[in-house]
């Protein structure tokens, strides 16, 4: 289906990666592009105006988080997502089918979206209750049933229930541009078994979601679309299935998501093998991926659009993006810890070819200072680098995706980690 408001345009294929403009009722979106988490209608600790200016093109917001607080009826009344927030770009929106993980699955399991297991060791989890921290089994505040899911309140305990067409009637009150159908992300400790039973239920509640989509009207005077999500684990043959039969249904845009296995090298299958049934023409967004050997690996692969919280949770536990340390030693993670003590008297920016504010301004010495005081401008500060720098980042894809330049640029970044 076509929405009014809404196109995708592919300029430039290079192998799977594209270079495309995505317009929408709130501004087009050059990709490839990261999308900044905005978890509860804010990226935490910067405004909507630092986030623009860091060249941040849209938001993704959580349709569970502002069910429950302020309520979508509440953000409804006062105008939508764009005006509650004060944001006037592009939003998306997720169906609540990560909080089906991360407060179930990932819970009992005591696992993230991508579980790095080793003997004696429980992966970080990725959740709203762990914060990231590693995460021991415990009690799911969840129960998956044929018709609907079943959520205890992470807040206070109270009993909600979601389903495909309650989730559609909550994005479209919240006004998000792109919404998602509702879906079930499994754990990576998730069989076979399990994992074949929850994809076809999703298709099952893809079906459901795009009718009731179909079927209703949008309440902010704009067009939304509708992105259907592949599910499947780190199984080929699921994950096949998933891809053809999401790619296959008429949504307007597809997004990859559950669980992509215990390793990135399973992501980087998953992809792999998803991306080839994927149909050409509708725009696809990764989900839950934002790591920068990802972002390559995923635009490589053929993704237009990539969510993470990890380069805005990373500065507020001190931790700024660059590319290589001061003697010119590439850094694994491109990741400069400023805590340490060797940045208390440097005078110099985080990055000296960095353009953002936080470089322009203020030097090492007090961010760290800021850090190791627990000031909130340390949040503020660190954020904004590392949204200026992941936005750049896809910037310098994008011109190297039109140069043909894009694997010598990947080769440049990646190789000497390798």
């Amino acid at each position: 289906m076509k929405q009014p408001g809404f196109a995708f345009e592919i300029h430039k294929e290079r192998g799977a990666a594209r270079l495309a403009t995505y317009t929408t009722p709130h501004g087009q979106i050059k990709t490839p592009a990261f999308v900044a988490v905005g978890t509860q209608a804010t990226v935490k600790s910067v405004t909507p105006e630092m986030v623009r200016t860091a060249g941040i093109q849209v938001l993704f917001c959580n349709t569970y988080h502002l069910y429950l607080r302020p309520g979508a009826e509440v953000v409804a009344k006062l105008g939508g997502l764009h005006r509650f927030m004060q944001w006037d770009g592009p939003i998306l929106t997720d169906s609540g089918g990560f909080q089906v993980f991360s407060l179930g699955a990932a819970i009992e399991h005591g696992v993230g979206k991508i579980a790095n297991i080793f003997p004696g060791e429980v992966g970080g989890v990725e959740s709203d209750t762990k914060r990231g921290k590693v995460a021991r089994p415990g009690e799911s505040m969840v129960k998956v049933e044929e018709e609907q899911v079943l959520f205890k309140s992470h807040l206070d305990g109270s009993q909600h229930l979601f389903t495909p067409e309650k989730s559609i009637a909550i994005q479209r009150a919240l006004g998000a541009d792109m919404i998602l159908a509702f879906d079930e992300c499994t754990s990576p400790l998730h069989d076979a078994t399990y994992t074949r039973q929850s994809c076809h239920r999703t298709h099952r509640w893809a079906e459901r979601s795009l009718r009731y989509f179909q079927e209703s009207t949008p309440q902010h005077g704009y067009a939304q679309t509708l992105y259907g999500i592949i599910q499947g684990g780190a199984f080929r043959d699921i994950r096949v299935e998933s891809a053809q039969v999401i790619g296959g249904m008429d949504f307007d845009g597809i997004a990859i998501g559950g669980n992509l296995g215990k390793t990135k090298q399973d992501m980087h299958a998953i992809l792999d093998w998803s991306m080839p049934h994927l149909p050409r023409e509708k725009p696809r967004h990764l989900l839950g991926i934002g790591d920068i050997p990802d972002i390559f690996e995923a635009v490589e692969r053929g993704c237009d659009t990539f969510d993470c919280v990890a380069p805005t949770r990373m500065a507020r536990n001190g931790g700024l993006h660059v590319r290589v340390d001061d003697d010119g030693t590439p850094l694994p993670k491109f990741r400069l810890n400023l805590r340490n003590a060797r940045f208390k008297a440097d005078p110099r920016p985080v990055m000296e070819d960095c353009i953002c504010y936080t470089c322009q301004k203020y030097s090492r010495a007090y961010l760290r200072h800021l850090i190791h005081a627990d000031e909130m401008l340390a949040y503020t500060l660190a954020t904004i680098h590392n949204l200026h720098f992941i936005a750049t980042l896809c910037a310098d894809i994008r011109q190297a995706l039109r140069n043909d330049t894009f694997q010598a640029m990947k080769a440049a970044w990646l190789g000497p980690l390798l």
